[in-house]
């Protein structure tokens, strides 16, 4: 059984796999941000005519799971790529963001006061 990857362990393999390879010059932000998107705009369409239900059992097909499993991790590897291009710790980043959001979307009822 392989060891649990960590994030920062990613991002090196990342960027050693890049490197191995001399594509560091085409990692800039801007194409880092459309690869992205092109990521994402193919998991979007393993789900685009799907219906609600049949979205919750996609990965019930062992053929679509293994899709929808590779567009996700090539959506990871493009975003942790961009964070590690323009210095951005994507943990802290989320917890920020997360923090602020419960800031401006209490839960209901968590204002008041017995």
């Amino acid at each position: 059984m392989t060891e649990h990857p960590d994030l920062a362990g990613l991002q090196r393999r990342l960027a050693e796999f890049a490197a191995a390879r001399n594509w560091q010059p085409y990692h800039t932000p801007k194409n880092l941000v459309a690869a992205l998107s092109v990521e994402a705009s193919e998991l979007v369409e393993i789900f685009q005519w799907l219906t609600p239900e049949e979205s919750a059992r996609v990965m019930d097909d062992p053929d679509t799971a293994h899709r929808v499993t590779d567009e996700v991790a090539d959506v990871l590897a493009y975003l942790l790529q961009l964070c590690e291009v323009l210095g951005i710790d994507p943990l802290t980043a989320l917890s920020a963001k997360i923090d602020r959001n419960e800031r401006r979307f209490p839960a209901p009822g968590a204002d008041d006061t017995p």
